[in-house]
């Protein structure tokens, strides 16, 4: 275990952008560090040790149930999944975890007094909500650097690696094109190295008994990689009492990869007696041999799944791409689109309050706003659109907001107005497609080369962004056409 807690390298880097990288040099001994490594076999995944415990038993050993025909397997080249050895009938129970195997961050009074629990918990004080995940790598890293921790079969088979963009070179960071995931990498980094300085400083005087990590260092790239294992294997689930929305990792379970058409689900049951029954995983279909078992993770974006996850999802229908609402853009916009009379830049008393109501104008305003996904258009990005557009003031005030922000409500301020909104956001897609510097092409090209895996996820990244951006603009221009061919049926009768 102290082996495993020493520094294998004599610098690890962490980097956010070409410009702005974290440069490591740790002491020989007693650090916890993650060194990073951007290549990842498909034939064999580097777990923290060499040969670790057989999770398997382990599970069934502590009072866990496991169905005898599941097998830990490779699962392409980012990690081990759960397979079947042979055909499982829906409905059967595949694992089902006692009470104290899932890893919880500690509720306040579970330390029995054990300051180093409190300090942990004191830790946590500076971490976001929006970083849940570090608060429970906490508990991990605790975990991970205790001597004979309960745990430690689970944690010995974790990833040495991740593949999540924290760890990608500076290079392929700049890779992935796309500013708003480049926006959450940077804060992440900077929170990390950040955080490392809060770490050090209160824990500095503690006494070693009451160390919260048994002395040994912790730095921004142990962080990170605690961080990472979370973000990318814990659910959140009921715990116990009025607990709900609980960070938990379920080992074992963790296992199962992502599918949008799963043959399993997690189903916990309230109330029951059995601590077997916390939580347990069900065949949700008959499930073929050699058949990999999958959960789905949630209708995420690519951005998410790459972020937290370290894959990304080929024709993710929950993808989408990021803009920020700016009457400039949008007035560019309308003009590419040969659209006259464009208002956005500045926008009628009128049509400030329907952008107010909008949340796109005022102080509090959410500018935000996205294309593609299964709304293909943002309601608020469609309704602002169709109301800029429009000349007809009383129209658009008496129109309700519902049906003005609605993609399957067709022409709800009348076929020109409509057409003039689409044909804008056509341009405005040109507009976010001309931003990447190469095409699609390129980039298969590139990964028809063989690259490292950074980079072949950062270029399969921004080739499901060009693609999205591309199908909604196939989308808005069917709808045009249909829209002419009524308008000129309208104008021959």
């Amino acid at each position: 275990m102290s082996n495993l807690m020493s520094s294998t390298t004599s610098k690890i880097m962490l980097m956010a952008t070409k410009d702005c990288c974290l440069t490591i040099n740790p002491s020989t001994a007693r650090v916890l560090t993650f060194n990073r490594r951007l290549t990842c076999s498909a034939a064999t995944t580097p777990r923290l040790v060499p040969n670790p415990p057989d999770l398997i038993k382990w599970v069934r050993r502590e009072g866990g149930f496991v169905h005898p025909s599941v097998r830990i397997a490779e699962s392409g080249p980012y990690g081990l999944g759960l397979v079947a050895s042979e055909e499982i009938p829906k409905g059967s129970e595949l694992i089902a975890l006692p009470e104290h195997i899932p890893l919880r961050f500690p509720v306040n009074d579970s330390g029995g007094g054990d300051e180093s629990y409190s300090n942990l918990v004191n830790l946590a004080r500076y971490i976001p909500e929006e970083l849940w995940a570090m608060k429970l790598g906490l508990k991990l890293l605790q975990e991970r650097a205790k001597t004979g921790s309960f745990w430690w079969p689970y944690i010995s088979n974790l990833p040495e690696t991740f593949t999540l963009p924290i760890f990608f070179p500076g290079e392929d960071i700049k890779n992935l094109q796309y500013a708003p995931l480049l926006h959450q990498v940077n804060k992440r980094c900077r929170f990390l190295l950040d955080f490392e300085k809060e770490v050090r400083r209160e824990v500095e005087d503690v006494k070693l008994q009451n160390h919260p990590f048994g002395g040994r260092e912790v730095d921004a790239s142990s962080l990170g990689w605690a961080m990472s294992a979370v973000s990318s294997r814990a659910f959140r689930l009921h715990g116990k009492g009025n607990h709900s929305d609980v960070p938990m990792m379920l080992p074992l379970i963790d296992m199962c990869n992502h599918s949008y058409n799963p043959n399993a689900e997690i189903v916990q049951e309230h109330g029951s007696r059995d601590p077997n029954k916390l939580v347990k995983v069900v065949a949700g279909m008959n499930i073929k041999e050699r058949d990999h078992m999958t959960l789905n993770y949630g209708c995420l974006n690519n951005d998410l799944f790459l972020l937290d996850y370290g894959f990304v999802v080929p024709s993710n229908p929950h993808d989408c791409i990021e803009l920020k609402y700016d009457g400039g853009l949008f007035d560019a916009a309308s003009m590419a689109a040969g659209v006259s009379n464009p208002s956005f830049s500045s926008p009628a008393p009128w049509q400030q309050e329907i952008l107010s109501k909008l949340n796109l104008e005022g102080e509090k305003a959410l500018l935000k706003v996205t294309l593609g996904g299964p709304e293909v258009v943002e309601g608020r990005l469609l309704g602002a659109l169709r109301a800029l557009l429009a000349t007809d003031a009383e129209r658009v005030q008496t129109c309700d907001l519902n049906k003005l922000k609605s993609f399957s409500i067709e022409a709800p301020l009348g076929l020109a107005n409509e057409t003039a909104a689409l044909r804008t956001l056509i341009a405005l897609c040109v507009i976010a497609l001309n931003h990447f510097p190469t095409k699609i092409m390129e980039d298969e090209s590139i990964l028809e080369k063989g690259v490292l895996t950074s980079t072949e996820l950062a270029l399969k990244f921004r080739i499901q962004k060009k693609s999205v951006i591309i199908d909604v603009m196939r989308d808005l221009s069917k709808r045009v056409k249909l829209l002419s061919s009524k308008e000129s049926v309208v104008s021959q009768s």
